[in-house]
């Protein structure tokens, strides 16, 4: 595993990386952020979740002190936000949604050019784009244009740039959007690197199973507000039966979408909740065993069965519908 010099776990007496109390922001007379509360250990991946319009980029915004708040407290690394944004932000490192890499740069000037903003020194960084491509698996692509690399280079090299400044807290809006399976599981090795080092990593994501993997504690907010709160594992039992069905028409068979609602009304009372979505019906079952063997004998129906998961909570408190 490629390695980075990075700064060492933060004593327990450290305060929070990041405390948020009763915060609160408005647009044109409508509460994006209603009274968000939440604090970061140092040195922990910490989950920000919820659908589009939930308030997560607006919190992000606030808590870097790039927008200023309607009312509420926010220290970041230990300083007030916004009085003091700009040195909190000197510790601090950002990986935004989408690249925003200067296609007119190489990798290795992109990170130069950067480190630059932080007032380090030539010679200072310049030391550390070595092992920063390294860390990111651009070795040998120091001299290689951006409009060379793929997506997945792109964004390790979008990681490495936030790494330049050695920040002690690392925000990561959506890190692994639009990568393929091989580029997120590299990512996410890396940031399991960066939090093994001491490093704090704020992360909101889309995809449930990065926050499954990653965050060792999140919240799930909409409508600006927490509805949840807890580590993926603590919010599964809480909130969501063990054991999942999901069973779908097979289109093979003539008549199997009418042999699927038929089976969801004879066999509901076998699971403890029952939902439907489009032509998919999903049975949270706390023993699944007699929904399984009813099943077997049924024709021209598919069925999937799996252990819940951390989008079966999220779907639960946040809904089905779609959001823009």
């Amino acid at each position: 595993m490629a390695s980075l010099s990075l700064v060492n776990a933060p004593a327990a007496s450290v305060p929070a990386a990041l405390a948020v109390a009763a915060l609160r922001k408005s647009y044109a007379g409508s509460e994006v952020v209603a009274g968000l509360s939440f604090a970061v250990a140092p040195g922990t991946c910490f989950g920000l979740l919820g659908p589009n319009g939930a308030g997560k980029t607006t919190t992000l915004r606030l808590c870097l002190g790039l927008t200023t708040p309607d009312g509420g407290e926010i220290s970041l690394g230990g300083h007030a936000i916004p009085a003091d944004a700009q040195p909190a932000r000197a510790r601090v490192g950002v990986v935004p949604q989408f690249d925003n890499l200067d296609p007119d740069f190489t990798c290795a000037e992109n990170l130069l050019v950067f480190g630059r903003y932080f007032s380090m020194k030539d010679a200072e960084i310049k030391a550390r784009i070595p092992q920063l491509l390294e860390f990111a698996g651009l070795t040998g692509k120091a001299d290689a244009r951006i409009s060379t690399l793929s997506g997945g280079m792109k964004r390790r090299l979008t990681l490495a740039r936030a790494l330049v400044n050695d920040p002690d807290i690392v925000f990561l809006d959506e890190p692994t959007t639009g990568l393929d399976p091989q580029a997120r599981h590299l990512i996410w090795e890396r940031l399991k690197q960066l939090k093994s080092t001491g490093k704090t990593l704020i992360l909101t994501t889309h995809f449930m199973d990065e926050a499954e993997r990653l965050a060792d504690t999140l919240i799930v907010i909409d409508k600006g507000r927490k509805i949840a709160e807890g580590s993926p594992r603590q919010l599964i039992v809480e909130h969501i039966e063990p054991q999942v069905i999901e069973v779908f028409a097979d289109s093979s068979e003539a008549g199997s979408c009418g042999e699927l609602g038929n089976f969801a009304k004879i066999h509901g009372h076998l699971a403890a909740r029952v939902e439907v979505s489009g032509e998919t019906v999903f049975f949270y079952c706390h023993d699944a065993h007699p929904l399984l063997a009813q099943l077997a004998d049924t024709r021209g129906l598919r069925y999937v069965h799996r252990a819940s998961n951390l989008e079966d909570v999220f779907i639960k408190l946040t809904g089905r519908e779609l959001r823009d």
